[in-house]
């Protein structure tokens, strides 16, 4: 099946238990969570065959296989080998987050999130007895960035212990620059920070922008970084449930495996397999996908074009944040909603009158949407 017909195929996924398509009635599109509406990999599927058909669905461990594929993936695109030594296989990041605000801060410190950013690493702190300082994102040059002089006033606080990055930044769609980082390494470093870097989006890169692992700086950057990776996003197989950290500090990998223990399981057997599998032999599958998301935000642009609706650069991810705070809308939530179309709300990243909006699915439904939203927004001129 060529690329294109393979992302416009309509999934009907309405009673398939869904958290995506189960939220909203039948007759709105939704929009919102991080699920693409794309059938997974081949490769993924005949695995997970070819494994249901051996029967035995006991305890399992991650194999050695699934490790050295997320280490040539590593390698290849981001020029960093991790050992294997450092790996922890987790069943899904969400748990990762809050697992090292508890396990690598105390109680009372003061945690470090640069924000609007997707709504857990907020949670993380204010879920645990820390204390959070949202340190803004601002715009340059129509590209939002983190404000490095707040995050300094914010470091320099007495009980300031942890920083907690998205990278690439959900729902900003900013990759950070080396330059950027390595100011916040310089920070980290001064004030002796440990820093939690979500990755998860890393390998959803749209623009001329490259990742970099926060771990992968130097030397310093990757004993006091916990990096949380997985290819739920990229192989839209998030409901398998798998997700690493990288830890090269051995102090903070037995504090974060000691905390772990008895309470966050190992990664099922189904999801190792999906993992290996796509990690190995997806790669076509992924440039593919790659491709059809550009060209649905370069369609998501061009509709907004001449609107109200602002759209800053758009560097990865496949989540559109998009500004609308010049409609005035007092719910966009429930506007939209109306309109038949369910999208995110900025309240929810800590940024009122944003919308995040997903366009990984087919680009018919992404039209659809679309419509939907410009009629129901030209009705409030």
């Amino acid at each position: 099946m060529s690329q294109a017909s393979y992302f416009d195929e309509i999934i009907d996924r309405i009673d398939h238990n869904s958290d995506k398509w189960g939220k909203y009635s039948s007759d709105v599109i939704p929009m919102w969570i991080a699920d693409m509406d794309f059938d997974a990999p081949k490769c993924v599927k005949e695995a997970l065959s070819e494994r249901v058909n051996e029967g035995v669905y006991g305890y399992s461990y991650a194999p050695k296989p699934l490790v050295q594929a997320i280490q040539e993936h590593c390698l290849q695109r981001y020029q960093w080998s991790p050992s294997s030594a450092h790996f922890i296989h987790l069943p899904g990041l969400v748990c990762a987050l809050h697992l090292c605000v508890r396990a690598l801060s105390e109680p009372n410190d003061r945690i470090l999130v640069p924000s609007p950013v997707y709504y857990h690493l907020t949670k993380a702190p204010e879920m645990s007895d820390r204390k959070l300082d949202r340190i803004p994102f601002v715009l340059k040059g129509n590209r939002w960035s983190v404000d490095l002089d707040s995050l300094e006033e914010s470091c320099k606080k007495a009980d300031a212990s942890m920083l907690l990055l998205c990278n690439p930044h959900n729902p900003g769609a900013t990759v950070y620059t080396r330059e950027e980082l390595l100011a916040i390494h310089e920070l980290a470093q001064r004030y002796d920070l440990r820093v939690v870097s979500d990755e998860i989006h890393c390998d959803l890169i749209l623009s001329a922008a490259q990742h970099i692992p926060f771990a992968s700086l130097n030397d310093d950057a990757a004993q006091r970084t916990v990096t949380l990776m997985a290819p739920s996003k990229t192989f839209n197989i998030a409901g398998l449930g798998y997700a690493f950290a990288i830890i090269a500090n051995s102090q903070l990998r037995q504090r974060f495996n000691h905390a772990r223990a008895g309470l966050i399981p190992a990664p099922n057997l189904f999801a190792l397999v999906a993992a290996e599998a796509a990690y190995r032999h997806g790669q076509i599958w992924h440039q593919e996908l790659l491709q059809y998301l550009r060209a649905n935000c370069a369609y998501l642009r061009q509709r907004i074009s001449g609107t109200r609706i602002h759209m800053a650069e758009h560097e990865a991810t496949y989540l559109a944040w998009l500004d609308i705070r010049e409609y005035h809308l007092e719910n966009p939530h429930d506007f939209f909603l109306e309109a038949g179309v369910g999208i995110s709300d900025g309240a929810g990243f800590g940024a009122p009158g944003f919308i995040r909006l997903n366009f990984g699915c087919p680009r018919s439904q992404l039209e659809q949407a679309m419509n939907r939203i410009l009629i129901a927004l030209d009705s409030q001129s």
